[in-house]
Parts: structure tokens; sequence; C-alpha cells
């Protein structure tokens, strides 16, 4: 169990607890606050909000302040703060990812479900990620972004279930705006080949990446090197269709009554 000091930090990751981007997360956060790193065993890429029900998850302590689950982020999450810490998170941050997560695409991120996870029970968080690249990953920048945030974040916190998408572009940083997610025309193509012995297997990958050109959205941010700062809420209603949805609902009542 961990007993922690004035301000205190929970960081979790979807790479894994052994990923360069956490351990420079988490030494940027420790100008903010006492930090503890509750990640997946093993890379847990795109696996969403996935909660792990139908086996047992077990916890590796791997140093002090280092504790692997094998599970998803939002796994850690629970485990963290029901079963490791003997405190509450003033704060919880996710990542620093290896790869954008930005517009439709935070659906599927392991990295922005840690935030959301943190977000639904009731705590501050942030997902942080980085542009990926060929070459060594320089997680500095975007390491002191993310500590900023999360003072700025603790001293004048935003509303109940908001959380920071946070994406940052490798290179020469322009500056940062705040931004809304951007949309993409989503083409999936499913390959089919043949193992060794001859039986079929399948790999999704995608066909198209065509962007929707908003002025404000994150991934016009990214692509011009700005910081992308999105606010997030895990409400997926769709409010304006509520009315319309209404008047289908009636109709279909008033001809189910005929």
């Amino acid at each position: 169990m961990i007993v922690g000091p004035m301000v205190r930090i929970l960081v979790t990751n979807d790479d894994g607890h052994f990923s360069p981007g956490i351990h420079a997360l988490a030494t940027a956060l420790r100008a903010v606050g006492d930090v503890v790193i509750v990640a997946p065993q093993t890379e847990a890429s795109a696996v969403g909000h996935a909660l792990t029900l139908r086996r047992p998850l077990r916890v590796e302590r791997i140093s002090e302040d280092v504790f692997a689950v094998d599970g998803t982020p939002t796994d850690c999450i629970n485990i963290a703060i029901d079963q490791i810490l003997t405190y509450k998170p003033d704060i919880i941050v996710s990542g620093i990812n290896k790869g954008f997560n930005i517009g439709d695409d935070v659906t599927y991120s392991g990295t922005v479900a840690g935030a959301l996870e943190g977000a639904l029970l009731g705590f501050p968080a942030i997902a942080v990620s980085q542009q990926f690249t060929r070459d060594v990953f320089d997680f500095t920048a975007a390491a002191e972004f993310a500590a900023e945030m999360a003072a700025s974040l603790l001293a004048s916190p935003l509303p109940a279930r908001t959380f920071l998408n946070i994406n940052v572009p490798s290179g020469a940083i322009a500056g940062v705006r705040t931004t809304v997610q951007a949309r993409r025309n989503h083409i999936t193509k499913v390959a089919q080949r043949e193992d060794p012995r001859g039986r079929p297997y399948f790999w999704i990958e995608e066909a198209s990446d065509d962007w929707d050109f908003e002025e404000n959205s994150d991934h016009n941010a990214v692509k011009s090197g700005f910081i992308s700062v999105t606010p997030l809420q895990p409400d997926l209603t769709d409010h304006k269709a509520l009315d319309r949805v209404a008047a289908l609902v009636s109709a279909r009542r008033a001809a189910a009554k005929k």
C-alpha cells in the first residue's frame, strides 16, 4: 500500500508500465506532486474503455511506486483506487501515448479511456499523446506541458466528468490551441491471409484516412504544429436530436394504436 503526501497523482497508460512515455510523464509530474504509476503489464493499445470481467486480474509491484496490472487501463484505474492506494488521488494522468489520439479515434484509445475512467469516478483527469515517429521519441515537451496543465487543473478544476485530451506534435511547437474533436471518413479494410498450416486469419487495416477540415479541430491544430487541448466528457447523447427522436417515438405509438 502507498501512503501519499499533499498532492497525489495517479499515472497510467496503454503502452505498458515499461514505456518511456509514462516514465517521462511521471518525472515531469513529480514537480507537481507525488506520483504512483499503475499501468498495464503488456501493451493494451486500442482496447478503448474495456473492463476485464471474465478472468481474475493480477498485480505485480515493479518498484516502490510502479505497479503492473495484467489488464486494461480501465482495470488499472479501478485497482489502483480500490486496492493499491490508501488515499484518493488528486488527479489522474494517462500517457504519454506513442501516437496521436484525436478526432473519432478517441473512442478506440486506451490512453483516453484511462482518463475517462478517472473522470467517471469523480477525479480531474488528463490524457496525453504525442505524434508517432520512426525516430527516437523525445517526450520532453509533452511531459512538461502535461505537468503544467495538471497544476492548472488542480488550481482551477473543470466541471465534473469533464477531462482533457492533449495531443502534442513532434518537433518544434508552434503554440497551443483549444480544440474540438475532428471527424474523418472511416473506411476499414480487412485483409485475409493464411498461416503456415493453411488456415485463414484476418488483419484489420485502415483503407482511408481522410479528415474533414474544421478550423478549430484537434487534427488541424496538430497538423499545423500546435499542441491540441480538447475538453471531453462521457455523455454521448446527441442533444440536438432529442426532439426529432421524441417525434419518431410519438409517431410510432400513434401508428401502433390504429
